[in-house]
């Protein structure tokens, strides 16, 4: 009785005091970490300029083929033996009972500027991509604005951002998949060859159709920096109004902006940003560099603007990373301060702590508290439902501010198994067109009543946000928990092709099934349950 008291204080005490924790102990720790990180991938590629991008994937071939030459009954599956921590994932796979397979690969291979494209190995990161890419008057058509984020893991997971109105999710820019399968085989995998319906399969997929060891993606011309106009919205209907047509969800035809999102502050307060390529010369002109440490938080900056709206010109690379120092606004409830001028003038530096770090340093008891007592979630729902995600969203988990994407999803094979996502119902599409638009909600924080100390049944709010997503035709991001069990994420995903293609590739025995590979590793239902009811105690 003593230690359970003991324990429970200790918890609460650091629950009142997390932000100096953090401060004290895991920014640095965290900084030195990250160094850490960077010297091991700077090594790795020292050693691989020895070696071709052949080499190295028939090194990834030659593990397969061992594996393949052990008895049937002592084959695990395979995955690769990129850590856990270093996944952007909040679900932590088990990978000690799989086969592991190195993937060491970290270099863009080429550029091509008379097609738009670049072709990159899957370790290479959103941050480095963007300094490969902007100097050269480029950038990919979707750019997460998380830096650690790695092309690869956005091209078998998914990645959504402020150009996709325009272009689709992230899966929509890839040119060519190239893949080592169970049988050890390299195959390019195009939407135009013999391989073209596991070329849909391969987005959302997480790793259980193959070893991606090779991608092209589309590019686009750009401009230094990025005019960006804030337009306060005081009420519901009016920014779900103007995100429909700013968007061009209503009209095909419509002139849309190069980048456009919406900031919710609360039920009836929102910003929404727009935001169009511009060149260096601008004579007068406030520019506005937000990623500098000193600056405010993106988030809280754009809040300035929920008065009286304004514009300002920010330079492209600092743009595409603005949500990265505080991720999204996750920091706000890590560091309560962080936000402070003297905090970001001492040691803004520092921020955020890294993923990596965080998810290194994980306990099993912090694992249960994360998830039970806060909330990170992405989710694809039609556009046209917005009013109704954003009352859900208050109604289950109370936390803002809530991010809005707009996306174009794409009806590809007229009615027939696309992927895991199914084709928009043809009411939806954009009339003239082949897509419907979509949005990404964005749910990241701690919940308010977990904030007032009030009961909050995680379970409860999750599975009962799922459930929405499924009625209105939506998806759920897998980096996150998923409540569902197996029949219904067979409902909200379309696993047709998904299951002929794993047949064709002989996937069965040699990759966990989608299922198995997102499902938290530990019973969030059971125990979501069990923190609400001592929660109620």
């Amino acid at each position: 009785m003593f230690f359970e008291q003991v324990k429970a204080k200790s918890i609460r005490w650091l629950e009142d005091n997390r932000g100096l924790v953090i401060v004290l102990f895991c920014l640095p720790a965290s900084f030195l970490f990250d160094l850490f990180i960077q010297f091991r991938i700077w090594f790795h590629r020292k050693l691989a300029v020895s070696s071709s991008h052949e080499q190295r994937v028939q090194t990834i071939q030659n593990h397969v083929a061992e594996w393949k030459k052990l008895p049937v009954s002592e084959r695990k599956p395979l995955c690769t033996a990129r850590p856990n921590w270093l996944s952007l994932s909040t679900t932590f796979f088990d990978k000690k009972n799989c086969h592991q397979v190195p993937i060491d690969l970290h270099d863009v291979l080429s550029l091509d500027e008379n097609k738009l494209t670049v072709t990159v190995e899957p370790n290479v990161t959103v941050r480095e991509i963007c300094k490969y890419l902007i100097p050269k008057g480029y950038t990919l058509a979707v750019t997460l604005e998380i830096g650690d984020a790695t092309l690869g893991g956005l091209a078998f997971g998914v990645g959504m951002t402020t150009y996709s109105h325009k272009v689709g999710l992230y899966q929509e820019t890839i040119v060519e998949y190239e893949v080592v399968t169970a049988d050890g085989s390299v195959i390019k995998v195009t939407d135009t060859n013999e391989h073209s319906n596991l070329f849909y399969c391969l987005p959302w997929s997480h790793g259980t159709l193959g070893f991606l060891v090779g991608l092209t993606l589309r590019i686009i011309k750009v401009k230094p920096y990025v005019h960006m106009q804030y337009i306060p919205c005081r009420s519901q209907e009016e920014y779900c109004s103007k995100i429909m047509e700013l968007s061009g969800a209503t009209n095909k035809d419509a002139k849309v902006a190069d980048y456009l999102e919406v900031t919710i502050y609360n039920k009836d307060e929102a910003v929404i940003m727009v935001g169009n390529f511009a060149d260096g010369k601008i004579s007068g002109a406030k520019v506005n560099d937000v990623c500098s440490f000193y600056k405010p938080w993106f988030y809280k900056h754009v809040e300035s603007f929920l008065r009286k709206g304004g514009e300002e010109y920010i330079p492209l690379e600092s743009y595409l990373l603005r949500h990265n120092r505080a991720i999204f606004w996750v920091l706000e409830s890590m560091i309560p301060f962080g936000n402070h001028p003297v905090f970001r003038s001492l040691l803004g530096w520092l921020c955020p702590p890294k993923p990596a770090f965080l998810k290194f340093t994980t306990t099993q008891a912090v694992r249960e508290m994360t998830f039970a007592k806060q909330v990170f979630q992405d989710i694809v729902m039609p556009l046209d439902t917005l009013k109704e995600q954003v009352n859900t969203a208050i109604k289950l988990f109370d936390t803002f501010p809530l991010l809005v994407y707009p996306c174009r999803i794409y009806e590809h094979k007229g009615g027939a198994p696309q992927g895991q996502l199914r084709a928009p119902p043809k009411p939806r599409l954009v009339p003239g067109t082949n897509y419907s638009m979509f949005n990404d909600l964005g749910v990241y924080g701690t919940p308010g009543p977990v904030e007032r100390r009030e009961p909050y049944n995680p379970t409860y709010a999750m599975r009962a946000m799922e459930k929405f997503t499924r009625d209105v035709g939506g998806y759920s991001f897998l980096y996150a928990d998923i409540f569902m069990n197996e029949e219904e994420f067979n409902q909200m995903f379309d696993m047709t092709l998904y299951n002929q293609v794993r047949e064709k590739y002989q996937c069965k025995g040699a990759f966990p099934t989608l299922y198995d590979k997102v499902k938290p590793e530990i019973d969030v239902v059971s125990i979501g349950e069990t923190y609400a009811v001592k929660k109620n105690e």
